[in-house]
C-alpha cells in the first residue's frame, strides 16, 4: 500500500496540481484534500492519512493550530509544513506543534517528494532554506522575550482570535467551535485583557501581525 497524503491549503489550483503530480508519483496516493485547517482536522479523523502537506496561512483554523490538533488526537501522523512564508517565528511554531517537515513552496517538486519520504521513515526533513532559521532560533532562543500569542494565549483563545480577526460574528464563532456564545464573550474579553487591547480593530491588527491569520488588516 502506497502512502496516503492529505494536501491542506487555501489555494483551489496548488492543491489540484499537487493531487495531480503526487497521484502519478510512484508508492503515494493522494486520498483527500482542503481548504482550511478545520476541515483538515474532520478529514484526518475520517481518512487517516500518513502524511499531511500543511499550509499555514488558512482561514478558519491555521496551520499550526491544526497540527497541534492533529497530532493531539493521531500522533503518528506525520505533517509537513508548507508556506511561502518562511520567517523564523512560523519556522519555530511549527516544528514546536510536532511537524516532521518544513518545505517552502518555492521548492522543487522533488524537494517535496523526498520530504514525505523522508518523514514516513521517521525522520525529521528540513529544506536548507530552513535549517539556517532553526539555528538561528535555537541560538536566540536564551536571548529572546517570548511575548507571541503562542505564549500569551491558550489553544482555545488563538482559535477566537483567528475567527473574530477574520470578521466572523459572537453567534458564528460559537456555532463553528459548538460552544455557546457567553463562552466565546468570556473568551474575548480575556484576551484583550491579557493583550491590553481594548478594540476589535486593535485585535484584528494583532492577529494579523501575528501570523494567525490570512486577512488584511
Amino acid at each position: 500500500m502506497g502512502i496516503k497524503i492529505l494536501i491542506v491549503d487555501d489555494h483551489g489550483m496548488l492543491r489540484e496540481s499537487l493531487n495531480f503530480m503526487l497521484s502519478r508519483e510512484p508508492g503515494m496516493e493522494v486520498i483527500g484534500e482542503a481548504g482550511d485547517g478545520r476541515s483538515a482536522l474532520e478529514l484526518v479523523e475520517k481518512l487517516r492519512p500518513d502524511v499531511v502537506i500543511m499550509d499555514i496561512e488558512m482561514p478558519k483554523l491555521n496551520g499550526i493550530e491544526a497540527t497541534r490538533q492533529i497530532l493531539h488526537k493521531l500522533p503518528g501522523t506525520k505533517i509537513i509544513a508548507s508556506s511561502a512564508y518562511s520567517d523564523r517565528r512560523n519556522v519555530g511554531e511549527m516544528l514546536k506543534a510536532g511537524a516532521s517537515g518544513y518545505v517552502p513552496k518555492q521548492c522543487g517538486f522533488d524537494e517535496l517528494v523526498s520530504a514525505i519520504r523522508e518523514v514516513t521513515s521517521n525522520r525529521i526533513y528540513l529544506s536548507s532554506r530552513i535549517s539556517g532559521l532553526v539555528v538561528e532560533g535555537y541560538i536566540h532562543k536564551q536571548t529572546d522575550n517570548d511575548s507571541s500569542a503562542y505564549s500569551i494565549l491558550t489553544a482555545r483563545e488563538r482559535e477566537v482570535l483567528q475567527l473574530i480577526a477574520e470578521g466572523k460574528s459572537t453567534k458564528e464563532i460559537a456555532t463553528s467551535l459548538y460552544i455557546s456564545v457567553k463562552t466565546i464573550e468570556w473568551h474575548r474579553s480575556q484576551i484583550m485583557k491579557k493583550l491590553k487591547i481594548k478594540s476589535i480593530a486593535g485585535l484584528v491588527k494583532y492577529a494579523v501581525s501575528e501570523g494567525l491569520t490570512c486577512a488584511h488588516a
